[in-house]
């Protein structure tokens, strides 16, 4: 059975179809609300809840094709809300701005997350989209419902950015 169906099924009543529906991309849906909270079990209450609106406003999705990016927007808009809820904690760890040669792979994986961390929302959906959901241009362009040439746009920006945050040139790893 083909997604169209699945959904103009689920959307008709059918439980089990939207559990196909949900069940077929879960761990996509997992990895891209990890990427965004970075706490597994607030990515599993992520992915609850954002079922949890999928199903409640599934009669409102137009075009059953676009099931999975209606999904993943839900998501996501899910996962800013909590990062903004999260904010208001303030943060203890002050990384500086540059690595130093000493550095471990797990210090750099930590300061590239902190990079991540302080771009603005728009280059940080991008950053993630493209680099921790390997999503191409076009797809992320989709997504977010903006220009592939705005997506390229922000990309590059948030690219110069990160590596303002950590100290590398334009020749630097985190390319």
């Amino acid at each position: 059975m083909t997604t169209d169906e699945l959904v103009i099924r689920a959307k008709h009543g059918d439980d089990d179809a939207f559990f196909l529906l949900v069940s077929a991309e879960k761990e996509r849906f997992y990895r891209i609300a990890f990427a965004y909270l970075r706490n597994e079990a607030e990515a599993l209450e992520a992915l609850q809840e954002a079922t949890c609106r999928a199903y409640e406003k599934l009669g409102k999705l137009k075009e059953p094709q676009f099931f999975y990016t209606w999904m993943i927007r839900i998501l996501i808009h899910y996962c800013i809300d909590e990062q903004k809820r999260s904010r208001k904690v303030i943060p203890l760890l002050h990384l500086p701005n540059t690595l130093t040669t000493e550095s471990t792979p797990l210090e750099e994986k930590i300061r590239l997350e902190w990079a991540i961390a302080q771009l603005s929302p728009r280059y940080r959906h991008i950053i993630i989209l493209k680099y921790y959901q390997d999503m191409t241009l076009v797809e992320i362009s989709k997504l977010l419902e903006k220009p592939e040439g705005t997506v390229k746009t922000w990309l590059n920006k948030a690219l110069i950015q990160l590596r303002g945050y950590i100290g590398k040139d334009r020749s630097g790893d985190y390319a």
